[in-house]
């Protein structure tokens, strides 16, 4: 039986994005980058379900706002037709600028029409908000992993397209194993993704992040905080397994950020042993369920 080919990332993110103005927009008197096709009103715009970015900045808006009162929106949105209402547009890359033409009270805004497939417009978001670092970690590692779940993509295809190292990738996606307590701390900037990745292993990170925050603890403390949450509690003496090596730590980091999930690997005395996964909710058991169907149908193709 012939596999269907996976689809490589993006037409060419290079074509893509020759639109999408990464650096910043231009003075005031500049010509804009990009010709618009249109103007659009912006009651016929809407967002992009898919869009990584969550959390806009009120006072990054305003100030947004205040410049397009002044000078108009001088780089159009990157715009695809919607699928649901004829007449109507999605934006592909420009929601920041959608939304400061609302409160600067603007009818209508410059656009870039363009026709192009779920795939590319996730990617250019993912693209645009991570190469202006708008996005917080925790938005960062959600777009990476619609990138993989949705399209097939692989750890080493997407850092191969975003510019990204794979162990960059990887230490992101493990951060959502983490409770959604710990993912809104990340998310509001009470703590760093050096913070989170510390506690990813411990059995209480909901309670040890509480911890962090309330100590104002560096991340060096953190680990230190970490590795002490996680030594048993009974002053008894127990009998307990030789401390993992290297590489099985590895293999655990590298399974944990393929799924998405935690996973410990356990070797007992007479060579044989288990692999845990641990999933936070139902759908991360039906996508591991989905995961492990694909893998054995793959395995007997």
């Amino acid at each position: 039986m012939k596999k269907p080919e996976k689809r490589g990332l993006g037409r060419g993110l290079s074509a893509l994005m020759a639109d999408v103005q990464i650096e910043p927009a231009p003075e005031a008197g500049e010509p804009p980058r990009s010709k618009p096709d249109q103007m659009v009103p912006l009651d016929l715009l809407e967002p992009n379900p898919d869009q990584p970015r969550r959390q806009f900045s009120e006072d990054a808006l305003k100030e947004l706002a205040d410049s397009i009162r002044e000078k108009g929106v001088i780089q159009p949105l990157i715009v695809r037709p919607s699928k649901k209402v004829e007449g109507r547009y999605e934006i592909v890359a420009g929601e920041r600028r959608w939304r400061a033409s609302q409160l600067a009270q603007q009818h209508e805004v410059p656009v870039i029409l363009r026709e192009l497939d779920d795939t590319e417009v996730l990617e250019i978001a993912i693209i645009e908000n991570i190469q202006r670092a708008d996005l917080n970690p925790v938005e960062e590692a959600m777009g990476y992993r619609q990138l993989m779940d949705r399209f097939g993509h692989t750890q080493d295809k997407v850092a191969e397209a975003l510019g990204k190292s794979r162990s960059h990738i990887a230490n992101l996606l493990r951060l959502l194993q983490l409770p959604e307590e710990v993912l809104d701390h990340l998310r509001e900037g009470r703590m760093t993704a050096g913070h989170a990745r510390a506690l990813i292993t411990t059995e209480n990170p909901a309670d040890l992040a509480r911890q962090v925050i309330k100590g104002q603890l560096s991340v060096r403390e953190t680990e230190k905080l970490a590795k002490q949450g996680s030594e048993p509690k009974s002053a008894k003496p127990r009998n307990r397994a030789p401390e993992k090596d290297a590489d099985t730590r590895a293999l655990e980091q590298d399974l944990s950020a393929n799924l998405g999930m935690r996973v410990t690997i356990e070797h007992w005395a007479d060579g044989s042993g288990r692999i845990v996964v641990g999933y936070k909710d139902l759908d991360d058991l039906d996508r591991l369920c989905g995961a492990l169907s694909a893998a054995t149908v793959t395995a007997f193709d």
